[in-house]
This record gives C-alpha cells, structure tokens and sequence, in this order.
C-alpha cells in the first residue's frame, strides 16, 4: 500500500472511531437526558396514537380526555374541557410540538407504560387485556383555580395555592395563559399557526410564570431576613430597637435606602415586619446579619435550587452570594463585618438588588414559616389511578424537601405575620374567623414613571388548628401602574381564603 493511501486509510480510520464512540456514547451515557429533553419529542410522537387515560382534578373536574377521530390523520385527538383554565399545569400533548406539563411528566403512567402497568399488564394478556391505562388526579380544586383566575383577572401575574403540610398544589394560575386545545388537533398546519401566534403574542402567554419566572419579590423576603437574625440569636421579637428613620444609608455608599412612600419607621423586628420597614431591615442584613449568614438562610429556605416539582422545568429562584471582599475596620467610618458590596447587601435584605424568586418558591416559603420551619415538596398530582378498576397505581403523596428554620423561629415569625394582617400592611387579606398571617411586597421596578410588582405571601388556618392554605400572589408591574402589596395581591388572597373556608 503506497504511503498516501496509507494516509487515507488512517484517517478513515480515526473518523471511524470517533464516531463509534460518539454513538455509543449517545446511546447508552446520554439516552436519559436526550429523553427527557424538552425539545425531543420522538417520545411523544411515537406513542401519539395510543390510548391515553384521564387527568381529572382532585374534585373530579375533567381537565383532559382522549377523543376518537375516525377517519382523520390520528385515531384520536387530545381535548382540553376547561380551555386555559390548566394550560400551565395540566399542559398539552401535540403531535408537532410534544407535550409539556402533567402530559409530558406523567406521559408513561397515561399511556400504561410504567413498570408496574407494564407488569400487570402481562398478566392482563393471558386474559385477553392489555396495559392498564392511568387516570392521573391532581390535587387542584376546580373552584380554587377558577377564584384564582378570576381574581387576576387580565392582569400579568400568577397565584399559587398549596397546603403547608402536604405540599399539595390546590391552585396554580398564571395570566396570559393559552387554550391547549390549539396545539392538540391533528391537522399540523393549525397547530403550526397556532404556535406561532402564541409564540409572537405579548407576555409569552406559552410560559408557566409561578414557577418558570423569577422576579423581584421585594418586602415579601424579609421573612427569611427575619427569620436568618431570629435563627442565628442576632437579634429577638424585641431587640434590639432601631431608631426611627426615613433614610438608612449604608457603609461605603452615599445612596441612602428609603420607606415606601417617604415614610419614617423603627422600632423592634415585630414592628418592623407589621410596617415593612426599608430602613431597619436594610441596616439588619448589612451590618447585623451579613452576607454569609442571609445567603444560608436564602439557600435553607430553597433559594439557588431548582425546587422538586412533578412539573417539567421549574426554575431556581436566586439570591446573590457574592458581597465582595471583607474590608479593613474598624473605623469610625466603617464598622465591623463589612463588605465591598454592602451597600448593594441592605438592598438584598429587603428583596432588591439581584433577588429574584418564582411565586411557587415564595408560597412555600409562606408553607415553611406556617408549618414549624419545615419546606414541603410541592406536587400538582395526587395518585394515578387504573382507568377501568379506579384502584390506585401510585400514590405521589406528601413530602417535605427540607427544614428552613427550628420550629421556634417559625412560630415566631408566623405570629408577626398575624400581626401584618390585623394591624398591618396586609389587613386587606383578613377573613371573618380564620386565622391569617401575611407579607406584602412592593418591588420598585426603577422605572420612569413608575412601576412595581405586587406581591402578598399568605397562611391561612382555623382558630386552634394547623395551618390549612398557603398562597403567593404576584401582580405584575404595568405601564402606568404604581401598585403595592397591601393594594393589589391582598384581596386576591382574601379571595382564595374566602372560597377555601367557606
């Protein structure tokens, strides 16, 4: 063989190699996470055609079922009852575009391919039957979801609704939604059409905001500044008192922090919690707490973790840790503990500078400060049920993700909360004979003119019992529209308590 061909062959060779190892690779290193990638859907569409159970909702409302389509393209179609009401949860289930949501998660339980259908289902066959097809609950409640909607109204923003202990979602609604009936026929040029307008239309009305979109959650997060000085012995309910003030400004800065509306607060961390004061919580986190501290804490409470959630993609809610380098002191000028970036650490402790969360991340901080310290794991989805017999498959059941705060702290802070509610900034979601502890949040956009979002986190229980809802509530900022808290999220809340206590 001459000395080119030799070359040749070589390299032929070498390609040869590399792409047997990148095949391998792919199929046995990379299988998992090419399946469960968002944007493949060969798994969907290669079991499109087959049957497919219910998802019902925990009071037996239909949110999807399978329709027969003789004669079309597919023997059936995927049909949604209650339109958008469950797009951000429920999902859908297209042949173009693959499945999102409940459909994409609990796709092989619908379709009787987990391992114990496909065990029984061997069985089955000797009689005749095949796999058992799953009808998948939710925990959601119908009538809550629909309070949910119709309280935002057309305003962008979400609301989420789950129980404290069990970490069941009872509500999840998020405006713009979208009707998933569009991308579930099966003629694809509609679906197409379809998609495309969705994907062009203002707000992305195809995303899940209370749990893929982290935003400023302003005042709300000074449960977990509260509960980091409690956890820590920094400071009580009672000490220290700060000095009343309409401006704190920080080492190393000019730029003072001030109170919503100009005001002048202080006192104890109980007052400072009914009034939600910018200023002595500013002063806390920079001086008292300090980075280390209110990062572990944000971190405790699930902060820069992607939440555990039966629902494709949630996002991590965020809380900066980086403040910079310790600086010499200290002086007259600079106290002790302080760094570079303490000035931008006062803004974090009040739910500014870069601290963004989600509305689900919010409402189990709400669940966790409720429920003696301890965060659940939130699930949409109760059990999955055989569609013929309705005996249980598998049931999801509660679970707890991790523990915030010792039992005492959040007894401590969930008591000022009340106090939010009955002497507060939240008295707007107050309920007749119910028990309800809140946190409203006000997050200045830095807009011209200017912008906030609303926020309200909220529990809700009976006299002399647990803890029965927990809720969050974002009403995002619009043009024109300076909102607050207390103004705008509180009655939604009301609202849910109201219909869940009635």
């Amino acid at each position: 063989m001459n000395k080119p061909l030799k070359h040749v062959v070589a390299v032929l060779l070498g390609c040869f190699t590399i792409l047997f190892v990148q095949l391998n690779r792919i199929q046995f290193y990379d299988a998992d996470a090419l399946i469960d990638n968002a944007a493949n859907t060969r798994t969907i569409q290669r079991k499109f055609d087959v049957p497919r159970g219910l998802i019902v909702t925990a009071d037996g409302v239909v949110a999807a079922e399978s329709l027969d389509t003789p004669g079309g393209v597919f023997s059936r179609q995927r049909n949604y009852p209650q339109g958008n009401l469950y797009a951000h949860t429920v999902g859908y289930l297209s042949f173009n575009f693959g499945a999102d949501g409940v459909e994409r998660t609990y796709n092989d339980a619908l379709i009787g391919a987990t391992p114990g259908q496909e065990l029984s289902g061997l069985t089955d066959l000797l009689d005749g039957e095949g796999n058992p097809i799953g009808n998948v609950v939710l925990n959601l409640d119908h009538e809550l979801q629909q309070a949910a909607k119709a309280q935002l109204g057309e305003r962008p923003g979400s609301v989420v609704a789950l129980d404290p202990v069990t970490g069941a979602v009872k509500a999840m609604w998020s405006y713009p939604s979208f009707d998933p009936n569009r991308l579930a026929v099966n003629d694809g040029s509609v679906a197409n059409e379809a998609w495309t307008e969705l994907v062009e239309a203002d707000g992305n009305p195809l995303r899940p905001r209370a749990y893929r979109e982290i935003d400023f959650p302003g005042s709300t997060f000074k449960v977990i500044t509260a509960s980091a000085a409690l956890e820590r012995g920094i400071a009580t309910m009672t000490q220290p008192e700060f000095e009343p003030a309409a401006e704190y400004v920080a080492p190393l800065t000019e730029r003072p922090l001030t109170n919503f509306g100009g005001g002048t607060c202080g006192g104890n961390l109980t007052e400072l919690l009914v009034v939600s004061c910018n200023t002595g919580f500013g002063k806390l986190a920079a001086e008292l707490i300090g980075p280390g501290a209110l990062s572990s804490e944000a971190e405790d409470f699930g902060f820069n973790q992607v939440p555990p959630l039966d629902l494709p993609d949630p996002a991590a809610s965020r809380f900066p840790t980086d403040y910079g380098s310790l600086v010499a002191g200290p002086s007259e000028e600079i106290p002790a503990g302080v760094y570079e970036d303490t000035p931008l650490l006062a803004q974090a402790g009040i739910g500014q500078y870069d601290v963004q969360a989600t509305p689900l991340q919010m409402a189990l901080v709400a669940a966790a400060v409720s429920n003696g310290g301890r965060v659940p794991t939130a699930h949409v989805v109760d059990r999955i049920e055989d569609s013929v017999t309705l005996e249980v498959i598998d049931d999801v059941g509660p679970g707890a993700w991790r523990q915030a705060v010792d039992q005492d702290t959040a007894g401590q802070v969930a008591q000022a909360m009340v106090q939010v509610v009955e002497r507060g900034s939240g008295r707007a979601a107050a309920v007749p004979g119910v028990v309800v502890g809140a946190k409203t949040g006000t997050a200045q956009l830095g807009t011209d003119p200017p912008r906030s979002h609303a926020w309200l986190i909220a529990f809700a229980g009976r006299p002399d019992g647990p803890p029965e809802l927990a809720v969050a509530v974002l009403v995002e900022g619009q043009e024109g529209l300076d909102q607050t808290g207390g103004g705008a999220a509180a009655p939604i809340a009301r609202a849910l308590f109201e219909r869940y206590f009635q």
